[in-house]
């Protein structure tokens, strides 16, 4: 008898199992109502807690009983670690239950600032707010969620840092003089957006080491092959920090020279890297840092310098003297990884300006780089202050977070509340895009841990929006103890004469001391005495193998899978080592207790495997297996080797239904047939009903049962129409025509007819084929003799009679005509 959920439940176990129907013995039938009553609280259990700390960080569902006399005799400590309800269902009161909970607590919450750019009064950067809160103190249990709320608003008129960083080899000559007045008309253009703008310059080339240069002394005085005057190549030079005074950009920039080098990519990347790292030297403040870069080529990164011998990797420090990059010679480019990482911790956000040719390339450099943007830069830069609006507009629109390391085993999740309150899918939850000035978004922040940090020591994690100076601290406290655990009893007696702290209801044993009141020591655990009780049937294996006896206990192995574990007196039984079906434990349709399947109902056999329902067993007549095999494990077993198919309804070498009835319907209803003399004797086995024509044949869709529609023929060549009907088992119905439908005898006059017109049409038609074939054949043969006669010739001189006129007289009445 016990307490589950509250409501008592009693169990009377028979005997009888066998004759009671229990299909897999009095053993298992056992086993399986003791797992149903110890599975509450079997995940706080099996964890084999032996502090309240412990407990607590198994689950947040976990409690600990602090009751002294909560454990009855032979339980472990462990055992004072369950679900809440199983506890008090044990007798634990809930004031004696330790189940400390996490909180969250907002140390700093400074509104955001709702800023006008028209109001005469300039608010310094560190006094606009744009993140709420500031600061938060989390105390977080394994596996409890804390979510917090994080706002973001972008403030108007809010300062802006620009470093314009150009490429000075011999190509971007004409771009040069574009960019010699962008300081004033930038400066204009900017005055839309923020009243607090400044713009610095800096230019690169090149490693100044072959073979990205030509080292000859005339190549370094003028490396340009024209009659170019070009200056020496350099690799990067800090031209103007920033500055608010537009006209002292336009007159140092006048001054700038193209140079050159040999190769086709540049050293860009050691430029971008000495702008991010310094800070002193370029003159960043804390406020939205752009980074313009501006090319007409690709670039060098790490790994490229051994071309030039140069090995040692980027150390991503400032070496800039007289405003000169000075270590280019000696450090390798950085690499990609290495830039995003000095970009994001300096919160500058890059702006791509390069020509159409080089779009692919910085565009994939785009991806890899957060918070940056690529614009097509014109052939001679003259469209570069757009480029420069367009991408700033594109870059703050965007609000992404992100996060620095977080402690091992805890976790933050994301979820964006965007404009109109649309859930943001970008960046998992981390991204709200199209924000304008003014707009207010928000994050829920859930962050969670699976365990203790080493010592249990706070951690702070930082939360910030991309390309802003401001962040969020977040301080946490890991809940790794219980409050009654300051309150321990340090070589308390009760621990068997001192060995232990009794806290918590419980003994927390020193080191070296082990069991429920610390009364073994871990050398006793090995003597012959204690092994003994941990044998099997006096056997030699100590717990089966799978265990450590312990004060003469068996206590069994833990298995890397937590869901994998052993059990019982001697560790002799687990539930991993069950048959499987279709590479699952048990079929997936049971449980494994002590190596044997459990199976759920409706399965059976060894591995669970063969299901008892017969559903898939019912042929058409809704019988299973036709009546002709029987349903084993779902599948039919035809017992008739003449029916075969998954219902035992297929017979190749069966009559149809039709076939085998026909002679008897026919004796019976027209007294014909081969069975008229034996009807009564083999035809009585249905009941025949008459009906005057087919439309009063019952049909499929007004029946419950099944029905066979035939058409037969008899000897006269008659047909007649019937029904065969099965009731059930018993009853059979044939429903006949009580008509025959036998064919008419042939017309002779028409066909006479027929045959005496055929043959006068045939014999006309052969007269005048014949007649035409003639008429043809004549007209060729005149046709031949006409040709023939114009082919004749006569000669008059060789005739005898013919005697020409010896005189003429010419009749003077008709000359002329």
């Amino acid at each position: 008898s016990s307490d589950h959920d509250g409501v008592a439940v009693n169990f009377r176990i028979a005997l009888w199992f066998e004759e009671a129907g229990c299909p897999n013995g009095r053993m298992l039938c056992i086993q399986e109502i003791v797992y149903s009553c110890l599975a509450p609280g079997s995940d706080c259990i099996k964890a084999n807690a032996q502090s309240c700390g412990e407990c607590i960080q198994v689950a947040e569902k976990c409690g600990w009983c602090t009751d002294a006399d909560f454990l009855k005799q032979g339980e472990s400590k462990s055992a004072r670690c369950d679900e809440l309800k199983s506890l008090i269902t044990k007798g634990c009161s809930k004031a004696k239950i330790e189940n400390p909970r996490g909180s969250i607590s907002i140390d700093k919450d400074k509104p955001v600032t709702n800023r006008k750019k028209d109001v005469a009064e300039k608010l310094k950067p560190d006094q606009i707010t744009q993140i709420q809160p500031q600061k938060l103190s989390l105390n977080l249990r394994s596996g409890e969620a804390q979510t917090f709320k994080l706002k973001f608003k972008r403030a108007e008129d809010y300062p802006i840092d620009l470093y314009y960083l150009m490429d000075l080899s011999f190509s971007m000559k004409d771009d040069l003089e574009n960019v010699k007045n962008l300081g004033t008309d930038l400066m204009r253009e900017m005055q839309e957006i923020t009243s607090d703008f400044r713009i610095g310059f800096g230019s690169f080339v090149e490693k100044t080491v072959m073979p990205y240069i030509s080292t000859t002394p005339a190549r370094l005085l003028n490396p340009c092959t024209s009659n170019e005057n070009c200056t020496s190549p350099f690799s990067y030079k800090n031209v103007l920090r920033l500055t608010e005074n537009g006209q002292k950009f336009n007159s140092l920039v006048s001054k700038q020279q193209i140079s050159g080098n040999l190769d086709s990519p540049e050293g860009g990347f050691d430029a971008i890297m000495q702008v991010a790292v310094c800070g002193d030297a370029i003159g960043w403040r804390n406020v939205t840092r752009l980074l313009v870069f501006s090319t007409d080529a690709g670039f060098h990164f790490a790994g490229d310098g051994k071309l030039g011998g140069i090995v040692l990797p980027n150390d991503g420090k400032c070496h800039l003297e007289n405003n000169m990059y000075t270590m280019s010679h000696y450090y390798d480019y950085p690499s990609i990884a290495h830039l995003v990482q000095k970009l994001s911790d300096n919160n500058i956000q890059t702006i791509f300006a390069v020509t159409e040719e080089f779009q692919p390339v910085y565009k994939e450099l785009k991806n890899l780089i957060p918070k940056s943007a690529v614009g097509t830069l014109s052939s001679n830069s003259s469209n570069v202050i757009k480029l420069i609006i367009d991408s700033y507009n594109s870059l703050s629109s965007e609000v992404i977070l992100e996060n620095n390391k977080v402690p091992d085993g805890v976790s933050i999740k994301y979820k964006s509340i965007c404009k109109n309150g649309v859930v943001g899918t970008g960046e998992n939850g981390r991204k709200c895009s199209n924000i304008s000035i003014g707009d207010e978004v928000s994050f829920d922040i859930t962050i969670e841990s699976q365990k203790c940090p080493s010592k249990g020591k706070s951690e702070t994690i930082r939360i910030k929006p991309l390309g802003f100076n401001e962040d969020v601290e977040i301080v946490l406290n890991f809940i790794c103890e219980c409050e009654c655990s300051k309150g321990g009893e340090p070589l308390s007696k009760i621990c068997h004469n001192g060995n232990g702290t009794f806290e918590c209801g419980a003994c927390r044993c020193n080191d070296g001391r082990i069991g429920r009141l610390c009364e073994c020591s871990t050398d006793e655990v090995r003597t012959d005495d204690l092994d003994g009780n941990c044998r099997k049937d006096n056997g030699t294996d100590i717990c089966s193998n799978n265990g450590d006896c312990v004060c003469g206990t068996c206590e069994c192995k833990k298995r890397e899978n937590p869901e994998e574990r052993y059990s019982g007196k001697f560790c002799e039984c687990d539930n991993f080592n069950c048959d499987r079906s279709n590479n699952k434990l048990c079929g997936g349709h049971g449980r494994c207790e002590c190596r044997v399947c459990i199976c759920d109902a409706n399965y059976t056999g060894s591995a669970c495997d063969c299901s008892l329902d017969t559903s898939t067993c019912l042929a058409a007549n809704k019988q299973i297996c036709n009546g002709r095999g029987t349903c084993e494990c779902g599948v039919c077993k035809c017992t008739n080797p003449k029916f075969q198919g998954p219902t035992c309804e297929i017979c190749p070498t069966c009559p149809g239904v039709c076939a085998e009835h026909k002679e008897c319907v026919q004796c019976r209803a027209f007294e014909t047939g081969e069975k008229k003399d034996t009807c009564q004797r083999d035809c009585t086995y249905f009941n025949l009903i008459r009906v005057k024509d087919r439309d009063k044949l019952p049909q499929p869709a007004d029946q419950s049962y099944p029905l066979s529609h035939c058409k037969e023929r008899d000897a006269n060549d008659c047909w007649f129409y019937y029904t065969y009907a099965v009731r059930n088992d018993t009853m059979r119905e044939v429903y006949v025509v009580e008509t025959l439908e036998c064919p008419a005898g042939p017309d002779i006059i028409p066909i006479v007819a027929g045959v005496v017109a055929g043959i006068v049409l045939i014999g006309l038609a052969l007269l005048l084929i014949w007649k035409l074939l003639m008429i043809i054949h004549d007209r060729r043969e005149f046709a031949k003799f006409e040709k023939e006669k114009m082919n004749a010739k006569w000669d008059t001189g060789e005739n005898p009679i013919y005697k020409s006129a010896v005189t003429t007289v010419v009749n003077p009445k008709y000359e002329g005509k």
